[in-house]
């Protein structure tokens, strides 16, 4: 079954048997998902950057280091379900990469259907708990298709800016310091990436143009909290007249 999602979900695929890779991405591109192939640690970490996947299916046993040392990287930087398909099933190699931040652990051979069937669970539970669509005009953000609107002005953002715009338009006026916006957007166990949090601030601020007599402000306060608030709303022409 495809997903039911105006943007087709987005699938890393860690793993360094070319075969089985290449078998679990034709699958997936017929039930309508985009996939993304790496074949190393150093190749996941890059497409997670360039390609900020809703999912990642993770090997173990990489040529230059572990799934687990991948997944611990990756929990700081990205909200997506990490599933691991490995052939180590041990209870102890369960555990082993649930505590690194893994969402699922499926032992090799797995049927592709059950995959898929664990990848749309994970999509269910991971999927915004906001409206498909958030309103504080001049702002419009819609989830479903990734357009983000100012002031009738279309704004790019990456997967990672939009939720975390998504969660300041929530909270208009409510503080959040760099830890617990790590924990509430980038669902990150660790806390000790905050500089993930400066770098994105910075490029919504960027984006959003927040220092040139925008509506909006992102104030980073002396108690180290960000704070959004709407600083000016002009009302439609109907509504003055």
């Amino acid at each position: 079954m495809k997903p039911d999602s105006a943007r087709a979900p987005i699938v890393l695929i860690v793993e360094d048997e070319a075969p089985l890779r290449q078998a679990v991405a034709r699958h997936l591109g017929e039930q309508g998902f985009e996939v993304i192939q790496a074949a190393t640690v150093s190749g996941g970490l890059a497409a997670v950057w360039e390609h900020q996947p809703d999912v990642v299916l993770l090997d173990v046993l990489l040529p230059d280091g572990s799934g687990y040392e991948l997944c611990a990287k990756l929990r700081p930087i990205t909200s997506a379900a990490i599933i691991y398909l490995t052939a180590l099933g041990q209870d102890g190699a369960v555990v082993r990469g649930l505590d690194a931040g893994g969402d699922d652990y499926m032992a090799k051979p797995f049927n592709l259907d059950v995959l898929t069937a664990r990848i749309n669970s994970q999509l269910r539970r991971t999927a915004s708990p906001r409206a498909a669509r958030i309103d504080v005009p001049p702002l419009h953000l819609d989830f479903l298709t990734g357009q983000v609107l100012l002031e009738g002005r279309e704004i790019d953002l990456t997967k990672m800016e939009l939720q975390l715009l998504g969660f300041f338009a929530t909270n208009i006026g409510v503080g959040a310091t760099q830890e617990e916006l790590l924990t509430s957007v980038w669902r990150a166990k660790s806390i000790t990436a905050t500089n993930t949090v400066r770098q994105t601030v910075s490029s919504l601020r960027r984006k959003l143009s927040l220092d040139e007599a925008s509506p909006f402000e992102l104030e980073f306060t002396s108690g180290k909290r960000y704070v959004f608030r709407q600083v000016r709303f002009d009302p439609p022409a109907s509504l003055v007249d």
